[in-house]
């Protein structure tokens, strides 16, 4: 059990995440820093609604970065080329204790090689690792010159850090493991689970882009497994600033789904689903520990598929499939993704077939692999960040 450090002086931390996940995994972290440090911590840099809550006054608001697709990217480059400079100005100003860094590693890994150029007793810990072990691997000795420390939401990132020769990785644990009880059903909603028609739920994924690349997609294929008479009870779960755009989508839908909105009412729907058409992406995690059996697709923009096809050098692109080890998920990538082939994929997972048990077998085995003992995921960053801190030349 961890307890309060009782500081004469105020220990400075400078944040930056630049996305939604990431702020919230930000609060979490300065929620654990402030109960170590006994409360002796000033936050400043830059962060969304969650760290704000938590105390943080963002150099901007992250909304500013919200910016989908090359074209947006060119468009907008000045200022996000200025944002960088003024994110690494403040920190310099600032003269902060450690600078962490969440996420986001086109934005934030550009401030924190700037700051190290700068100022190199300014210790960096970069908390959630870029997918140095799917694409770009060189990414991972490069990093040794401006990070200290990776902190790792998947259990085997330590190890692909060592194979690079990238900075020092230790495991911490994601937050998903947190809200274990949010994703799995009680007793009534195993019920319901176990019931026919089955809840089939789809997930077309969380941007506008990846809307509008799969949603006739998916449509067709939901039509055509009804029309060979599969029966299911559909249910798309989907997010606010998302929900005008889908509700668009699926009149055109031979099945019409039960649209549902936001965080708590798509958990909600992960308690009763029995299979799941999905958008490859951390969802695909999510169903895993739902104990939820999946298909899982994903087209893209022509660039991006040719980029991703030179640059991929994974077994699988299903995070579900990484983390354990084995492509129990099936994936339908690019050209795969066609409703012929989707098809008789879910007619399988919808029943009792061995493809199915594989499945339920292996997210039966991902408690104990994403495990992180008796404490959790914030409080383990936290830890290995005044850790990180002690060991710098500030400290000393």
């Amino acid at each position: 059990m961890q307890t309060a450090v009782t500081e004469s002086v105020a220990r400075k931390i400078f944040l930056i995440a630049t996305e939604e996940s990431g702020d919230r995994l930000g609060a979490g972290l300065m929620k654990v820093l402030r109960q170590r440090l006994g409360g002796a911590v000033q936050f400043e840099g830059v962060g969304g609604r969650s760290m704000a809550q938590e105390g943080l006054a963002s150099r901007f608001p992250i909304e500013e970065l919200s910016i989908m697709g090359l074209a947006g990217v060119v468009k907008q480059l000045p200022k996000i080329l200025r944002l960088i400079r003024q994110t690494t100005d403040a920190v310099i100003q600032a003269s902060p204790d450690i600078l962490i860094i969440i996420d986001s590693p086109d934005f934030t890994h550009r401030v924190a090689r700037r700051v190290r150029a700068r100022d190199a007793s300014i210790p960096i810990a970069d908390y959630v690792s870029p997918s140095v072990w799917a694409w770009r691997p060189g990414r991972a000795r490069a990093m040794r010159r401006y990070v200290d420390h990776v902190l790792a939401l998947l259990p085997f990132e330590p190890e692909a850090y060592r194979s690079l020769h990238g900075p020092p990785c230790s495991y911490v644990g994601h937050p998903l493991i947190e809200q274990l009880g949010t994703l799995r059903p009680d007793i009534d909603e195993q019920k319901r689970r176990d019931e026919a028609p089955s809840v089939l739920l789809v997930l077309p994924g969380s941007r506008r882009s990846e809307i509008r690349h799969h949603m006739a997609i998916f449509g067709e294929t939901l039509g055509r497994l009804s029309a060979q008479g599969v029966p299911f009870e559909l249910i798309l779960p989907t997010m606010p600033h998302l929900q005008d755009a889908v509700r668009e989508s699926v009149k055109s839908w031979p099945v019409q789904p039960r649209i549902v909105v936001g965080e708590q009412e798509k958990r909600a729907a992960f308690r009763i689903a029995h299979t799941a058409l999905v958008k490859s992406g951390t969802v695909t995690l999510e169903l895993a520990l739902a104990g939820v059996p999946m298909v899982a697709a994903y087209r893209g923009g022509t660039i991006e598929a040719w980029v991703v096809r030179r640059a991929i050098r994974v077994s699988s692109v299903i995070l579900a499939n990484l983390v354990i080890g084995e492509n129990v998920v099936p994936e339908f990538i690019q050209e795969d993704c066609t409703p012929e082939k989707l098809v008789p994929a879910l007619r399988e997972m919808l029943v009792d077939s061995p493809r199915r048990r594989r499945q339920v077998e292996a997210f039966a085995r991902i408690d104990a692999i994403m495990s992180t003992g008796d404490q959790p995921p914030s409080g383990r960053a936290a830890d290995l960040i005044l850790a990180t801190m002690r060991k710098s030349r500030r400290a000393n």
